[in-house]
């Protein structure tokens, strides 16, 4: 990652590598993360994004560790470090617009939610390490 953007969006798997030492790009994720915070990136993610990471954390590392992580987000969430938006009706169908459209890529829902997000906060860099969103023409910094 050799420029700062704005601001960021955050992927489940970031979030999965940052929280689970045992993740192939843990370290990655670590330094990324840090970075972003200490440059005061503006870092946004979402609910569905947030289940994802909760559940595959329970089920990669442990229930410790998901609640751990759970404890995170608020934290970072309280201290202005992260925007958690939420996929309410009119995401939810913007989202559901898309998944019928990219009906030859393997795109998981969550994934589309994300793209709806993006677009609405203009947001054009993402740190994860799903290629999807190159599908977006979204940036990955991973």
């Amino acid at each position: 990652m050799n420029w700062i953007p704005e601001k960021v969006f955050v992927d489940a798997g970031a979030w999965i590598a940052r929280a689970n030492r045992r993740d192939g790009y843990h370290a990655q994720a670590t330094a990324i993360h840090d970075r972003l915070r200490q440059q005061r990136v503006q870092m946004f993610t979402t609910d569905y994004v947030i289940d994802e990471a909760v559940t595959r954390i329970r089920y990669d590392a442990s229930h410790f560790a998901a609640v751990q992580f759970l404890d995170f987000i608020h934290g970072a969430v309280e201290k202005g470090d992260l925007t958690l938006r939420r996929i309410d009706a009119d995401r939810f169908k913007k989202a559901e617009e898309l998944f019928r459209q990219y009906n030859t890529a393997r795109l998981a829902f969550t994934d589309c939610t994300s793209f709806v997000i993006c677009k609405e906060y203009e947001i054009a860099d993402v740190f994860g390490f799903d290629r999807h969103f190159e599908i977006a023409d979204l940036n990955l910094l991973s």
